[in-house]
């Protein structure tokens, strides 16, 4: 399929898309005949450089890598070594990924968000350093500090010393390789990398305000990472989503309930793409059918793109 840039104007609120729209990387964001409702949601949606097919060909959906899920429910904790202890190499690690940094509890008793930069194994790991309110933490060079990594269905932990803090030519911070990794089981039902336009409302009000719009970054039955420009409300409230599925050339409309159980920012922003915060939502009361159609569409693409699994 060769794809096009939507040009400035090609989109109209409140009138249905002509054709279906995709990323620079063949990923579906919406679904020809559904409608940007808002001047918001058409916004988000530009920011992300969409593109449509050349012509008026109808396309199936492509998922895209948009981060990795911070929402966990746990469900168990037995291992191949049964006693949850794992290497290192078992956490799968990439260059970039998102770990959780939890400083000395003299200092705080939250959790920040890093960055991998790389690591050599049996020596050292080098992370970016973290940031709160734009600041960099007064982490100490020989402080000891607890390292946590989620990934599919699994959540991983490790203690760490901050051995040396590299100032030039960028700040990123030298950690002891861990010796010991500790692991769970943390998911009901695995995850799938998504690029979903969604709207969000409040569920308890009859005429609120209008919806705003959000990306699905990814999905599974029970729970999403959600990414909006601004917060869709604060950890506990209930929020509705409302999101089209293309499931083997059949288009479904769903609306669901979702408790916010996490909130979190980008940990550096850059000023040259839009920043999101990110939610992790849990489902709440799925109609029967809306469970069957979100197992359907992780099932599919389980079998179909399994390099989306999350």
């Amino acid at each position: 399929m060769s794809l096009i840039p939507v040009q400035a104007g090609e989109i109209v609120v409140g009138s249905p898309l002509p054709w279906s729209v995709f990323d620079s990387e063949n990923r579906l964001m919406m679904m020809a005949g559904e409608v940007v409702a808002t001047a918001e949601q058409l916004q988000l949606l530009m920011e992300n450089k969409p593109m449509h097919p050349l012509g008026w060909a109808q396309n199936s959906s492509g998922l895209e890598d948009f981060g990795e899920p911070l929402l966990a429910e746990r469900v168990g904790g037995k291992t191949e070594k049964g006693d949850g202890t794992f290497s290192f190499s078992d956490m799968r690690l990439k260059i970039g990924d998102r770990l959780q940094i939890q400083p000395p509890a003299q200092l705080t008793q939250e959790r920040f968000t890093v960055r991998l930069i790389g690591y050599l194994d049996g020596q050292t790991l080098l992370v970016t350093p973290p940031y709160a309110n734009g600041l960099r933490l007064p982490l100490q060079e020989n402080e000891n500090v607890v390292i946590r990594y989620f990934s599919g269905q699994n959540a991983f932990g490790f203690s760490t010393t901050i051995e040396k803090i590299q100032k030039l030519p960028f700040e990123y911070f030298h950690l002891s390789f861990p010796q010991t990794v500790k692991g769970m089981i943390i998911r009901k039902a695995p995850r799938v990398k998504t690029r979903v336009i969604s709207s969000v409302t409040n569920p308890g009000e009859q005429a609120g305000p209008p919806p705003k719009s959000a990306l699905i970054a990814n999905i599974s039955a029970t729970g999403a990472l959600v990414d909006s420009r601004q917060p869709l409300g604060d950890k506990g409230n209930v929020i509705r989503l409302t999101f089209r599925v293309h499931l083997h050339n059949v288009d479904a409309l769903l609306n669901v309930n979702a408790v916010i159980r996490a909130i979190f920012e980008d940990e550096t922003p850059d000023p040259d793409k839009p920043s999101y915060v990110h939610h992790g939502v849990e489902f709440q009361d799925l109609q029967p059918n809306d469970s069957v159609i979100l197992q359907s569409l992780i099932y599919q693409q389980m079998i179909e793109s399994p390099h989306l699994v999350a």
